[in-house]
């Protein structure tokens, strides 16, 4: 009589103990689900790898806050075209370059410094996703010089009509250069860490 009275009180605990877990396990499948979408191991990761496309198109494409299509429009047909380039490029061209003139060596250090952190965490300690935002971040940080120096020759006497249209044609070719080498390289170190992990299998 004591086990039969002890297994109808233990019935509906037991029942109330597999309910529990049955929703521990659907919150930790909705976890898993949630963090294999944002996955912070970047290389396996689909959106990183859009990101980076992204990116460096954005960047091919806006030479210096200017629209490369405005370039070739100047190009070929001139007149009002080629006094809005001149426009948009003196604009910008001013912005960055007072910019470098008031804070250019705290934005070199501030960004050395983030380099630097990224690239411990990432080479020395192993952290993908530092390593990810690295390789991102340097090539675009030489990107940046390079319009830094293009933005310095425009003021010198590259702002009008065809020699403006070639600094910014120069500094766009510079950057698909810096881009090329980047994606190239990225792909590589992406592969390797994929397979060292053995996400192929």
């Amino acid at each position: 009589m004591e086990n039969c009275h002890s297994q109808e009180y233990q019935t509906p605990l037991s029942s109330f103990a597999v309910k529990q877990r049955a929703k521990r396990a659907g919150r930790l499948d909705w976890y898993t689900s949630i963090f294999e979408l944002i996955d912070m191991r970047s290389f396996s990761n689909l959106w990183f790898w859009i990101a980076l496309a992204v990116a460096w198109s954005s960047a091919s494409h806006w030479v210096l806050g200017v629209p490369y299509d405005m370039v070739t429009r100047a190009r070929r047909v001139g007149g009002q075209a080629e006094t809005d380039l001149e426009d948009i490029a003196r604009v910008n061209t001013n912005r960055i370059l007072y910019i470098a003139r008031v804070s250019g060596i705290w934005l070199l250090g501030a960004t050395c410094f983030v380099l630097t952190a990224l690239a411990m965490l990432g080479f020395l300690y192993g952290i993908e996703f530092a390593q990810a935002v690295f390789l991102l971040g340097f090539p675009m940080s030489l990107v940046g010089l390079v319009g830094l120096s293009a933005a310095r020759k425009i003021e010198a006497g590259e702002a009008h009509g065809e020699p403006l249209c070639k600094r910014l044609t120069r500094t766009r070719i510079y950057t698909q250069m810096i881009g090329t080498l980047s994606i190239f390289v990225t792909a590589l170190w992406g592969m390797y860490q994929n397979m060292s992990i053995g996400v192929l299998g």
